[in-house]
């Protein structure tokens, strides 16, 4: 277990954006968690920001003294008939997993999905990635279906699991 520090979990601002970029790189060369595996081109990034800002879907991130470790999202599935749901990602940088920086931004995510009247929460796992599925499932999220030989690293195949959350529509 890493040693544990002190983080903060506030809204993503425009001005995030350059870090945020860098922070979704570090963890996408890792190969093992993304649907990519570098960091993504400014512009692309900035529109990702600005729309979720427009459209107040949550998006979070986790600062350690000031600095970007993390992030969490759910980003529109852009179509009338998807408007309650949404797609979740995230991610944490490698040398701060383990201190429920994860279990905090997921929180402050969800919170916000129910509060803008999302009912539905959906997301792509990789099948190896025993400790993001069990969290998951912490959160009321339920394996859905495979995806087999959804993706390919360095000539490897792995299967994606689709998890779903559902809210109550009390």
């Amino acid at each position: 277990m890493n040693e544990q520090k002190n983080y903060e979990i506030v809204p993503i601002e425009e001005e995030h954006i350059e870090s945020f970029r860098q922070v979704v790189g570090s963890v996408a060369r890792e190969g093992k968690y993304l649907a990519f595996l570098d960091i993504l081109p400014f512009e692309r990034t900035k529109s990702h920001i600005l729309e979720q800002l427009k459209t107040n879907m949550p998006h979070f991130i986790a600062l350690v003294d000031g600095k970007m470790v993390g992030w969490c999202d759910i980003s529109s599935l852009n179509r009338p008939v998807f408007a309650h749901s949404g797609s979740l990602g995230m991610g944490i940088i490698a040398e701060y997993r383990g201190q429920g920086i994860g279990k905090a931004l997921m929180q402050a995510t969800l919170k916000k999905a129910k509060e803008i009247g999302l009912t539905r929460v959906e997301l792509g796992v990789r099948e190896e990635n025993a400790r993001a599925i069990e969290m998951y499932k912490k959160f009321g999220f339920v394996i859905e279906g495979i995806k087999r030989n959804a993706c390919k690293v360095g000539g490897i195949y792995s299967n994606d699991l689709v998890m779903g959350l559902l809210f109550d529509e009390k």
